[in-house]
């Protein structure tokens, strides 16, 4: 297969990351984009040269010419359309959060066994070429046994449609939205998270959208979770929909015995003071690839596709998160520390 030919189901904010990414990778032909708004639609399908638009997203996946979709719609649809995109014998690129409950990504993944198509979930910050080089450092062992981690998600939250906040739209609330981000990155750095405490507020009942409307808000917008990871480290995760300046993507701090690891800190995208390692006593900021926003994302994705790499388990992994938010949501309601679930045997042929 030389070039992947694929099929764009959302047009939204996020769209832009997925198609500069695929751009960037190189190696892919994007025939078509979905979107709810047609003028929208259009001007983004503009700026990326795509052909064709559409408002049916089951149009697309009747095309012949279509090897794989990315689909970006909102959260309350993604095991419809996935579901309906594994049994048209598409390759599939969900965006996170793979569904608003376990039992929905346990029937998306049934799905794409049964028709035998590649699934994959949508965790950019794992391609962040600072999350790689920590993830090899780490795996080296040179930093020695991580002790504890402070982990934050925090963005003003989404102003530009009025679905994430809304049950009957298809939207979630901060832990699914943003949270499933650093809890991805958690486990793909610190391995699985075995129990929970936490606490949730709906602390901006009322927003005012971007386009000036005033809106209700129906889940929760601000969380506190405490996780305790398989391998004996300690973590604090923060997810917020309500602070004015945010962070930048996330802010991650690593407490290893050997060292201590900042990522998106004010140090910069990667800091890291470990004397025993480096053999300085101050804190250094290692060179990283200069690659564009989301190309090492999408290549390994179409790599994937192609055969010409393993791919990744984050199917699994994206069930994982949900039943870690699921007991976010346990352990807020009933006031006590929750185990979370285990995944058992969900099925990934195809995926290591």
């Amino acid at each position: 297969m030389d070039k992947v030919r694929i099929g764009v189901l959302g047009a939204g904010y996020i769209a832009d990351y997925h198609l500069g990414g695929i751009a960037a990778a190189g190696g892919a032909d994007v025939r078509v984009i979905m979107g709810r708004t047609l003028e929208r639609t259009a001007s983004v399908a503009k700026r990326f040269g795509i052909p064709a638009i559409t408002q049916e997203w089951r149009e697309v996946l009747e095309r012949k010419d279509i090897d794989a979709v990315v689909i970006l719609t909102p959260d309350g649809t993604h095991e419809e359309v996935a579901v309906a995109a594994a049994e048209a014998g598409k390759a599939i690129l969900l965006q996170k959060p793979m569904a608003r409950s376990s039992a929905e990504c346990r029937r998306i993944i049934a799905a794409a066994e049964r028709a035998g198509v590649d699934l994959q979930v949508s965790f950019m910050h794992r391609y962040f070429e600072e999350v790689v080089y920590v993830r090899d450092l780490l795996g080296s062992g040179s930093a020695g046994p991580v002790r504890s981690i402070r982990l934050r998600n925090a963005t003003p939250g989404p102003d530009w449609k009025d679905w994430f906040f809304s049950q009957a739209g298809g939207g979630s609330g901060v832990v699914l939205q943003l949270g499933t981000h650093g809890i991805d990155l958690g486990r793909h750095l610190f391995g699985d998270i075995e129990r929970v405490s936490a606490t949730i507020a709906t602390q901006q009942p009322e927003r005012r959208l971007a386009d000036g409307r005033r809106i209700n808000v129906e889940f929760e917008d601000h969380a506190f979770s405490t996780y305790h990871f398989a391998g004996g480290a300690l973590g604090s995760h923060e997810m917020n929909f309500v602070e004015v300046q945010g962070c930048d993507r996330f802010r991650l701090e690593i407490y290893c015995a050997n060292g201590t690891i900042w990522l998106r800190t004010e140090r910069g995208l990667l800091s890291i003071y470990a004397p025993e390692i480096t053999g300085r006593k101050e804190w250094l900021m290692p060179d990283l690839p200069d690659r564009p926003m989301g190309a090492r994302h999408h290549a390994y994705w179409m790599d994937g596709i192609r055969g010409t790499l393993p791919r990744d388990k984050t199917a699994e992994d994206g069930l994982a998160t949900l039943l870690v938010a699921e007991a976010t949501y346990r352990s807020a309601r009933e006031g006590r520390r929750t185990e979370v679930e285990k995944i058992g045997d969900v099925g990934s042929r195809g995926q290591r």
